[in-house]
Parts: C-alpha cells; structure tokens; sequence
C-alpha cells in the first residue's frame, strides 16, 4: 500500500482523501509522534477547499481520539505552517492542501517538530501504522487521556512578523506597484498585508476564496492573469501564488513570465554579491535547464540537482551546506527564512534585488538564454518500473546521442509519465519528442 506520493497525500476530496482515510491517517500520524512527544501538542492548518472542513474535523477527531491536543489556526500558506509548528512548540504540524490541483481534490502534509516535511522512511512508518488494525484499536484512549482542541485566529501575526524579517531593513517597497495574486487561497491574507506593510501599491487579485475557486483560472497556474493586471496597472511586477502559497511564479513589467530557473540563478548570485550565499552553489532539480548550470558556472557557483520534490531539495541543501534552492516550477526555499518552498518569502528577496539594483523586472530576471526544452504529460494505464521496460535503454542512448537531455519520470499524484527533453535544435527536438510519446504510448498506454 501506498498512501503517500511527492508531497504529503493527495487524491480525490471524499474518495482517497476521505473523512474515515483522514481520521485512520491522524490515528496512525499521532501513534507515530507519540513515540517522540513533548508537548502533546500537533498544529493542524488548511487552504480555502470546501472539503478542507470534513478533512480538518476528522483529523481533529483522530489526533484526540490518540490522546494529542489539537490547535487549529484555519487558512494558512503551507510554509506558514512549518514555521509555526516549530515557533509554537508542536510536536508536528499538519497542512491540509491539495497544493495547485483543482479544488475537488485535497491532500495532507505532515511536518515534524522541527518544521521538515517527512522524509520517505518517516512516511512509510506511518504507513504500516496506517494498515495495521490492532495497533489503531489499541491506541485510541479514554477518559481524561482524550485530546482537546482549540482554534488560534491571531497566529497570523506571528508569520507576517516573521516573513517581512526576511526583507532588509534599510529597503522599501515605497514607489513600487504590485500585482500580487493570491489564487483564492491560503495566501490570500498574509501575501497583501506583507506588501502592504512594507510600503508597495499593491493590486490584489484572486483573495475571495468561495471553497471552490481555488487555482481556477488564477494564480501559479495561470500568469496569464496577473500579467494582465500588470500590463493594465502599468505595474513594476507581478506576484502568483499557487493555493497553498508555497509556489511562486513572477512577471516581469511588461508581463512575460519570469523564468524559475533564471530567478533562483539570479538570486544566487544575489546572495553570493551580498555575502549570504553558503556552499558555493544552487540546488535545483533534474528538471532544471542546462543554461542555469551554465550562468553559475559563469559566476563561480555549482548547480547540484536533486530528484523532483522541494522535500528532496531541502535534503540536498542540508547535504551540501547550501542555503538556496528550489524548482524550476517556482517552488523556491531560502533556509535562513523557511524549511520548505515559501513563495511570499522567495518574492520579497526577489523584489530586494530589484529595488537593489534600480533596474525593471526585465532586465534583472532574464540573464541567460534558456536551452529549448520541450516537456510533454502523457496518461498511462500502469506505472511499470522503468528497469522493465524493453527498449528503453536503447532509446536513451539514442536520445544522448543526439546531444539532448532527457528525463523520464512517473507523476507522484496522477497515472501519468513527465517526458522532458532538452537541446540546442527545437526541430530535433520536437522530432525525438514523437519517438518518445510513441515509445511509452505502445508500452504504457
């Protein structure tokens, strides 16, 4: 059984992620902390879904029913919650967010006291928990060993203080117009607010979650929207957010979207001006373009690469002594500020490089020139292990000899394979792209 994808659980609100899995989740959660308790407390979070208050409420009742103590602080971005589950002193911390999916699914993200994601050893522990019926039954307690449960509205405060200490205090954002869109989700308080306090005109999209309109037609997913606010507004910059705020993708003056490999390999170098940057070096992802590993070469800097997952990148940060690093699709984690991908957190450094270095957007953020890369998602009827398949060395080696680079990799939530190839020739590209969808089309589909 496998419960647990990239990040956290994720499925179908009422189906994978239904009210029995969540609560039997929260059981076999609470069983595992309890081994490593000392508050007795576990902090639980969400984003703006409709089905967030089903999921919120048996999970509440599974923690207590293991004898933990619940506090509940509602809506809140993802890294919000790894924050204050260490500052509030918790023994873990709970986000329930299905991320960027559509609003009908929702999803559960564990934190341990420190405010790390769990790693895949920690998730399959929980797992076994998680099918063992005799070791559920014995847990659940009674009497005055039964957990409570308290709801904090004022927390918010607490992150807002503690994110806009990442921006530095002799800058403003005074003269600055923003469009930040908040995708109607868990960001859709602090992100303004943040903007707000340090001095910029701010140009709020997407901050009236009604529980189902979450990433619909908005925020990381859809830049198409904050772009046309910031063309309207004759904006400086554009912010979008994904639901859970962990994401961040940014526009640049006339719109364009900003690239995320070209974002973090600016702020790098950023930071290595600035003498804050440790480790010599990025960590990116087998995702990221050839052209990033390129500019930091340029600057002196290693580009180390991890397997997809901002949980994985983190890992390899702490490896490597590192202090950026993050994902081509905008998750982006600076660990002096955040343990995850914070995208509020990764703007205002952004946004301190801008007003640094009295330049637009689009100078800034677009300092090399990207290798065409050619990402393609195809559904599949079996996830079959890619050691089985026949002929897919053969077509590796062919890829490889025609000078591109390749990835090929199973999605962590849905039954589809990512195919990505890179190159200098677009033509050739496209080309082997067709024997590739072809290839796993006739072995998978």
């Amino acid at each position: 059984m496998t419960l647990f994808g990239t990040d956290g659980v994720r499925g179908k609100a009422g189906k994978k992620v239904s009210a029995m899995s969540a609560m039997r989740l929260a059981m076999a959660t609470g069983i595992y902390f309890k081994q490593f308790a000392r508050t007795n407390k576990i902090l639980v979070g969400k984003d703006t879904r409709r089905s967030g208050y089903m999921i919120e409420n048996a999970i509440v009742s599974g923690l207590t029913a293991v004898g933990f103590d619940v506090i509940q602080i509602g809506p809140m971005p993802t890294p919000a919650i790894a924050f204050l589950t260490a500052n509030m002193r918790c023994d873990a911390g709970i986000m329930i967010s299905a991320s960027h999916n559509p609003y009908d699914d929702n999803g559960i993200k564990f934190f341990d006291w420190f405010g790390n994601k769990l790693n895949r050893e920690k998730e399959e522990e929980i797992e076994a928990i998680y099918a063992d019926d005799a070791r559920i039954e014995a847990a659940q307690v009674v009497n005055k060993a039964i957990g409570k449960s308290k709801r904090i509205d004022d927390v918010v405060g607490r992150y807002i203080v503690h994110i806009k200490n990442s921006f530095p205090e002799e800058l403003t954002l005074w003269g600055k117009r923003i469009v930040i869109d908040c995708a109607n989700g868990a960001g859709y308080i602090v992100g303004p607010t943040i903007l707000q306090e340090l001095g910029a005109d701010v140009v709020v999209l997407g901050d009236k979650p009604n529980g189902f309109n979450i990433n619909e037609g908005c925020g990381a997913l859809h830049p198409e929207y904050v772009a046309k606010a910031v063309r309207e507004y004759r904006a400086d910059v554009g912010i979008a957010l994904d639901g859970d705020a962990d994401r961040l993708v940014m526009v640049d003056e006339y719109g364009e979207v900003v690239d995320g490999d070209k974002l973090m390999g600016v702020l790098a170098v950023y930071l290595k001006e600035q003498g804050r940057l440790k480790g010599d070096g990025l960590v990116a992802t087998v995702m990221s373009n050839q052209g990033l590993d390129e500019y930091l070469s340029s600057h002196d800097l290693a580009l180390h690469r991890a397997a997809v997952g901002d949980k994985n990148v983190v890992a390899m940060m702490e490896q490597e002594g590192i202090n950026i690093g993050g994902e081509q699709s905008g998750h982006i984690v600076f660990s002096d500020y955040a343990k995850t991908g914070d995208g509020i957190s990764s703007a205002l450094q952004a946004l301190a490089y801008l007003v640094q270095s009295g330049k637009r957007a689009s100078e800034v953020f677009n300092p090399y020139e990207s290798y065409p890369q050619i990402l393609i998602n195809l559904l599949v009827d079996e996830k079959r292990e890619f050691e089985t398949i026949e002929g897919l060395e053969a077509l590796k080696a062919e890829v490889e000899e025609a000078g591109m680079r390749h990835l090929f990799r199973y999605s962590g939530t849905e039954n589809k394979i990512r195919i990505l190839l890179e190159g200098k020739d677009e033509r050739r590209l496209e080309v082997m792209m067709a024997k590739c969808v072809d290839f796993f089309k006739a072995v998978l589909a």
